[in-house]
């Protein structure tokens, strides 16, 4: 499955994201709507899956361009068993990744079309994840979350519903829909806590077209599409993991376009997954010269920094990242800990407090929590955000040493004891706790 992009966030670590829950419907999503797509090449191979649902009786899907990049066939396949095919594609936008497809004649289900969602509305998202394998084509599944805002990412023209409603691979195309189940956008990028949706008011407009070309037409325009050479760099490196490929992808598409925003970004990406940090940070300060108010770029470039003890510039990144996109919940947790660097823990928790917020379950938003009232000796409170912190999977060591300190004061010498333990056997050879340890016995 191709994903268009995936959100590398730099120092964090992101756990589920907030499930919403007594949100109540009307009625249940039209599920029979909501189609696996498996496309194949020539040769008949699958090049890739991704979701769709129809939109007109008459057989009218809507998908990500980017699930149709090197197909020639497009399999449909629906949840009550039955299965079409792709005749023809209405409409394809490769900037803005949709594509409004005909289906063979027939009768079909739909969803009901919306209109633009706010900040804090409700959202849920329908797909089939890529991992499933295509004999269990009945196993569709259903996430749920809340909008954070509607944001440009890359192109400041082009925005995106930023949701907490979790994409897996291969919901890409699928429905985005509000509490009443109407679609108001379409699942487009996966990225851990950050997901981003294309409003569905970007396709309206292309819902009524009656002429339709060919695959054949599709893949000869792509043979120079730069959008195309995109979204298979895109798949190299989030989807095989082979970031060399990518580079070489990206690289072809600046050498034509050096101003190609995306293909910096993830030029940036490569380059981190190949160890090359310099390079990284020029890809990630042209993608800002280019996009200066691209947040992903800004939080990403900040964490470099801030790894570097740049904080000053840091916290200018992350400050910049959250003014673009307050609800930006890694960034205002990046932003609390590069503020606790330098400290002043008590800026620090303002950020921290509405990172939490946003998402209770965000560990690494905790651990950040609990250096800011460790700083400020509010110990009790601190020891509390740093066992939440654990319990969600953190498993720092400065973190066991602050709780370390926080038992000795509290005199609790057993729990002190346990830290130094644990401490122990996350770096046996560490001689400090070797030597605590040893007085407290």
């Amino acid at each position: 499955m191709r994903n268009r992009l995936f959100l590398p966030l730099f120092y964090l670590v992101i756990t589920s994201a907030l499930i919403l829950s007594g949100v109540a419907s009307a009625y249940e999503v039209n599920k029979n709507a909501i189609a696996l797509l498996i496309a194949k090449d020539k040769a008949g191979k699958t090049v890739g899956t991704g979701s769709g649902f129809v939109a007109r009786p008459e057989g009218t899907l809507i998908t990500n361009y980017h699930v149709l990049v090197d197909a020639h066939t497009v399999d449909v396949h629906f949840p009550d068993g039955s299965h079409s095919a792709v005749e023809g594609i209405f409409k394809v936008d490769r900037a803005r990744d949709f594509a409004v497809l005909k289906l063979k004649e027939g009768f079909y289900s739909t969803l009901e079309i919306g209109d633009s969602v706010q900040a804090h509305d409700y959202t849920s998202a329908l797909g089939y994840p890529s991992a499933q394998e295509a004999k269990d084509r009945d196993q569709l599944v259903q996430t749920y979350g809340f909008v954070l805002g509607v944001h440009p990412q890359a192109h400041p023209e082009i925005p995106f519903i930023y949701t907490t409603t979790p994409f897996s691979p291969g919901f890409s195309g699928g429905p985005v829909v509000n509490s009443s189940n109407q679609v108001v956008g379409l699942a487009t990028i996966e990225g851990r806590s950050i997901n981003l949706a294309l409003p569905i008011n970007s396709v309206k407009e292309f819902l009524n077209e009656k002429t339709a070309f060919s695959f054949q037409q599709l893949l000869n325009e792509d043979q120079t599409s730069l959008e195309a050479m995109y979204y298979r760099g895109n798949f190299f490196l989030y989807g095989l993991g082979d970031p060399d490929k990518a580079v070489a992808q990206f690289e072809k598409i600046l050498a034509r376009d050096p101003n190609f925003t995306l293909a910096h970004y993830d030029l940036a990406v490569a380059y981190r997954d190949l160890g090359m940090p310099e390079k990284s940070i020029a890809q990630y300060e042209k993608t800002l010269e280019l996009s200066p108010n691209f947040p992903e770029a800004l939080s990403n470039l900040g964490g470099y920094y801030f790894r570097s003890g740049k904080l000053d510039q840091a916290v200018e990144l992350f400050k910049k990242a959250v003014q673009v996109y307050p609800n930006f919940i890694q960034a205002l947790s990046n932003l609390g800990a590069a503020l606790n660097k330098q400290g002043q823990p008590e800026e620090a928790i303002a950020h921290l407090k509405k990172a939490l917020s946003l998402n209770p379950e965000f560990a690494i938003a905790n651990f950040n929590l609990g250096n800011s009232l460790f700083a400020l000796n509010r110990l009790d409170e601190a020891r509390k955000k740093f066992e939440l912190s654990q319990k969600q999977g953190i498993d720092f060591l400065s973190m066991h040493w602050k709780l370390y300190e926080i038992h000795k004061k509290n005199q609790n010498p057993l729990s002190a004891k346990k830290e130094l333990k644990t401490i122990l056997e996350i770096d046996p050879s560490n001689e400090e706790a070797k030597k605590k340890l040893s007085e407290l016995r």
